[in-house]
């Protein structure tokens, strides 16, 4: 989930050399962390931390993959359930088991038998309303995919897309979870008919097109309805000044699909040592305790405490869609296939 924070850490270092003081992490464009607690990684573990933001998530994916055996970094963040068959299929991956794992939840594990990946963070991508504007048109906002078909919804909705975006592909997994194979392509003929508007990712979506966002306010945004996270109300209020007694958007919680986030050690990763004492550090409660108001994401790690007012404005999907990551391995490629010769032609 995005953040308004930007990445920190220093440029340059010698990325050639396997002794290099750098490490370089390679992350979607909603990295970020507290200055203070990067820092406290670099004095404490004597590495400089470069960060290479490179596109939503699936571009960012599909870029590593094509780069893997001249990779762009050490570590890539950012990797998700939706994509995450992808990526160790195509070898993006080198194993290691991060000191700290066994802190983290058994339900956000993955990959048990080579440890390729890391569980980061989860979070439940689901449709975000303008209060304001169903208040002002005395309509009562969407709770379900059933609910955005309808016409009083006509025209509304504003989602990413499924081929290249990581929130349109969980979005669309969603529809599948919850239609199941032979019922989610007439779902979306019947959303595609009410006028569900697609783009390209979601800092389009929710900062440019989306009415309730501070972005998209800005834009002149006109889509009361747009595919985010639970979490992403709490930005409103954080970041809004003066801070708003309630938050100005809300959670169709009858959308909702659950995200879990991976970190890797790249294969070929020119520094394999700061490359693993970066995911000991994005696992260890410092790290995990600091991202809820940094990336707007929950952390896995059992005990790690959440801020009051990221529990109060951004709380979890009390039911979110969920699907096993065999079956999105076996069926996603065909199903965005389908999607895109549905929705976008």
């Amino acid at each position: 989930m995005a953040g308004t924070l930007a990445a920190c850490g220093s440029s340059g270092g010698d990325q050639g050399s396997g002794d290099s003081k750098t490490v370089t992490l390679v992350s979607h464009d909603s990295w970020a962390a507290s200055k203070g607690v990067i820092a406290a990684f670099e004095k404490q573990s004597g590495y400089k931390v470069d960060v290479l933001e490179d596109g939503d998530a699936g571009q960012a994916v599909n870029k590593a993959i094509l780069t893997k055996d001249n990779p762009q970094g050490d570590v890539f963040f950012g990797v998700d359930n939706t994509l995450l068959s992808r990526a160790l299929d195509n070898g993006l991956f080198q194993p290691y088991e991060a000191k700290g794992s066994d802190r983290i939840k058994p339900e956000y594990r993955a990959d048990q038998g080579k440890h390729r990946v890391t569980p980061v963070d989860t979070g439940d991508i689901c449709v975000n309303y303008d209060k304001k504007y169903f208040a002002d048109h005395k309509l009562d906002p969407p709770k379900s995919f059933d609910d955005l078909v309808k016409p009083q919804y006509k025209n509304l909705l504003v989602t990413e897309n499924a081929s290249a975006s990581s929130p349109g592909l969980g979005f669309l997994l969603g529809t599948a979870a919850k239609y199941g194979d032979e019922g989610w392509e007439g779902y979306w003929k019947k959303l595609k008919a009410n006028g569900v508007k697609v783009v390209d990712g979601w800092e389009q979506a929710y900062n440019e097109e989306f009415s309730g966002s501070a972005g998209g306010k800005k834009a002149k945004g006109d889509r009361p309805l747009v595919v985010s996270y639970a979490s992403s109300p709490p930005v409103e209020v954080v970041y809004a000044d003066p801070k708003p007694s309630a938050a100005p958007t809300g959670v169709a919680q009858g959308t909702c699909f659950r995200q879990v986030e991976y970190a890797g050690l790249l294969s070929n990763a020119k520094n394999t040592e700061g490359g693993k004492a970066f995911l000991d550090f994005l696992v260890s409660e410092r790290f995990q305790e600091d991202m809820p108001l940094n990336m707007y994401v929950y952390p896995v790690r059992e005990g790690a405490q959440v801020p009051p007012e990221f529990v109060k404005y951004g709380p979890q999907a009390k039911d979110p869609e969920t699907m096993d990551p065999a079956k999105i391995a076996d069926h996603r490629d065909q199903w965005v296939k389908s999607w895109t010769s549905l929705v976008l032609k």
